[in-house]
């Protein structure tokens, strides 16, 4: 009957491709964009997702550090970078970020996630600081920090190349690097919405650099705002040709782009339907990927389990006090509790598993969850 619904949608080739595990090409990837067939897409989906993590759903005990929003960038499609100066500006004292990390201290966390903008003062010893203090408060934590954008600035304060400021972060404490930055590749879209951040190509060269290094991370794509489905694929072409290279990419992250309070407020919200596109073309073209998340924090807790069955395999985590998402105007919590994704995880007929950053198993909640 599935098979039937594909070859109806005149996904039928795609369908042997996925079948036979060959590689679609960037053709393949566009019709899938342009589908009317949901169902259809999900299927095709589903049949990597499970051939490649069976029915496992993964989500971290994490917290969030958001050190400061002060940004030299200030992207039209951004609501949390602010001026120096600026009224909502801030930045956290080193002390600040010691104290928010042992304000959970009675948690099982296991990675602490912390990004922020390009600030134009803070020197590269505060960031090396950073590391250590959190280290200080909880050796064994993975801290995953630093987009590939604020490598590339914390190289050029360092006055040293993105190699040796890498080495030098990890051995204050670094642990891999999250996905953030990446946006959409295309020039085009740079142009047009981010003219002073890192361009893409450097953006692939630094996350290339990291994982050269043993570090690893994610990578994103932020859709839903003016760029085309050729250039959603391209992006994804060129995260797939870097990770036949080097192998150190773990999870591939959407972002639906979320207009409130940014430079592109006169557009709209991302539909449930776009949404589930982006997750599984992304899982039926990366095949090199391992891992794909529904972001929870953007796209929400519903429709983040019917992901479950559109190509992700990975919820995120516990979050609390996520802010950039938030200043743009989402309506997701701050946090979710482990308990409550295990939950909507057995209710969407899935094995909940807690990972750590890397994705070594830590609990599988596998009793009565069918």
């Amino acid at each position: 009957m599935e098979e039937q619904l594909i070859t109806a949608a005149g996904l039928g080739d795609i369908l042997d491709k996925i079948k036979n595990s060959e590689r679609l090409d960037p053709a393949d990837a566009l019709r899938l964009y342009e589908t009317d067939n949901i169902l259809a897409l999900g299927f095709l989906a589903n049949i990597v997702r499970e051939r490649k993590n069976g029915d496992k759903a993964y989500f971290i005990y994490n917290q969030h550090i958001n050190y400061s929003n002060i940004c030299t960038n200030l992207c039209k499609f951004c609501a949390f970078g602010k001026e120096k100066g600026a009224e909502q500006a801030y930045e956290m004292s080193i002390d600040e970020i010691r104290r928010k990390v042992e304000e959970r201290l009675d948690e099982p966390i296991t990675e602490i996630h912390m990004v922020g903008g390009l600030h134009p003062d803070l020197p590269f010893s505060y960031y090396i600081e950073a590391l250590k203090v959190i280290k200080k408060v909880r050796p064994e934590v993975h801290i995953q920090a630093f987009t590939c954008v604020e490598i590339a600035h914390l190289a050029e304060i360092n006055g040293k190349s993105v190699h040796d400021t890498l080495l030098e972060l990890q051995k204050a404490g670094l642990g891999s690097i999250p996905g953030g930055g990446a946006e959409v590749f295309s020039p085009r879209i740079r142009a047009l919405t981010c003219e002073k951040k890192l361009s893409g190509e450097d953006w692939l060269k630094v996350a290339g650099i990291a994982h050269r290094l043993g570090i690893k991370t994610n990578a994103t794509m932020l859709y839903g705002h003016i760029e085309t489905s050729e250039e959603r694929v391209e992006h994804l072409a060129a995260l797939r040709q870097v990770q036949d290279e080097t192998g150190g990419f773990m999870t591939f992250i959407p972002l639906a782009f979320h207009p409130r309070n940014t430079e592109m407020s006169d557009l709209s919200r991302t539909s449930g339907i776009d949404d589930l596109k982006n997750i599984a073309v992304a899982r039926c073209f990366l095949d090199n990927f391992p891992h794909i998340k529904a972001y929870w924090v953007m796209i929400g807790e519903k429709l983040a389990q019917i992901a479950l069955s559109f190509g992700a395999d990975d919820m995120d985590g516990t979050v609390k006090e996520e802010l950039i998402t938030h200043m743009a105007g989402a309506e997701t919590g701050q946090m979710l509790t482990s308990n409550k994704l295990v939950a909507l995880i057995k209710e969407a007929g899935r094995v909940p598993v807690e990972r750590d950053t890397l994705y070594k198993e830590l609990r599988r909640y596998q009793d009565d969850c069918r």
